[in-house]
């Protein structure tokens, strides 16, 4: 189980590392971010029409490991 917590903290923090013009944040993950994840091999690719991603095997265990390490309770 995550603390619900420390994710609604990482959300803002991404938030704000996203933030601009003031306060201004896309609904969007950055491009860039994704595209890099995607060069890793740890998703598939980002810029295609679908409006999600699939982990590949390997990001969804590295992606699993990370949440249970940064959110775990």
């Amino acid at each position: 189980m995550h603390d619900p917590k420390k994710i609604e903290s990482a959300v803002l923090a991404l938030l704000g590392a996203f933030e601009f013009d003031n306060g201004r944040v896309w609904k969007r993950y950055d491009f860039g971010v994704m595209d890099a994840l995607a060069e890793q091999g740890l998703i598939t690719d980002p810029r295609g029409r679908a409006e999600s991603v699939h982990l590949t095997p390997e990001g969804l265990a590295r992606a699993k490991a990370l949440a249970d390490q940064m959110f775990g309770r």
